[in-house]
């Protein structure tokens, strides 16, 4: 009995963990429906779990993703401000002078894009957001354009890093990043915005582009 009350009590504190960091995520992921969040979220926490062969469904409701950060040597911060040695953490020198750790692991919660209509409803404390875009589907993109416009606007994430990663880039040719970035206005975006943007051309199955996420997470 007491070994029961003990199981249902561990269920318990894991349901008050998950729902705790539903309303209160470390780090948002967007984008339209089949934009290729999963496969994204699945290939950062475990590169080998994602293939030429790997397949998935539209996320129903929300998904949590711990992705723990390579240790091995060459995944460094890269910033444009000072950096510093100690032991064998690298430490970015903050605003006030005060050496700011890289974090060592992430969780981050994505939110299927049919839930798009709600999707602010999570926007309550969030500090960074990923939002995904299909490079290969042009057919998608001004749609994942309007969606990407009321983030922007939104008056609570108006201090929020924003990613934007261009996905699939590996279904895409080369002009496909020109066009999307133009179909999505973000040379004119950029100079209007509050938010910084980072851009980065990935793909899930070949890991391009996962070193500058990792950086971009990594970021207190």
């Amino acid at each position: 009995m007491a070994t029961k009350n003990a199981f249902t009590c561990q269920v318990k504190s894991r349901l008050v963990q998950a729902m705790s960091l539903a309303r209160h995520p470390d780090c948002l992921c967007l984008g339209p429906k089949r934009s290729g969040k999963t496969h994204l979220l699945k290939a950062l926490q475990d590169p080998d779990s994602i293939d030429e062969t790997s397949y998935s469904t539209p996320t129903v409701g929300t998904s949590i993703y711990n992705i723990i950060f390579p240790t091995d040597g060459e995944e460094t911060l890269k910033s444009t401000g000072n950096m510093v040695k100690d032991g064998e953490d690298s430490l970015k020198i903050g605003k006030k002078g005060k050496a700011v750790v890289p974090l060592k692991s992430i969780r981050v919660l994505e939110i299927g894009g049919n839930m798009a209509p709600i999707w602010r409803q999570y926007f309550d404390d969030v500090k960074k957001l990923i939002y995904v875009v299909d490079t290969a589907n042009l057919c998608q993109i001004s749609s994942a354009g309007v969606l990407l416009y009321t983030i922007l606007a939104e008056p609570r994430l108006q201090k929020v890093r924003i990613l934007l990663v261009l996905s699939k880039m590996d279904y895409a040719y080369r002009q496909m990043r020109n066009e999307a970035l133009l179909m999505l206005q973000m040379s004119k975006l950029q100079k209007q915005i509050r938010q910084t943007v980072t851009i980065v051309e990935a793909s899930s199955v070949s890991k391009i582009g996962f070193s500058d996420i990792y950086d971009w997470l990594k970021i207190p």
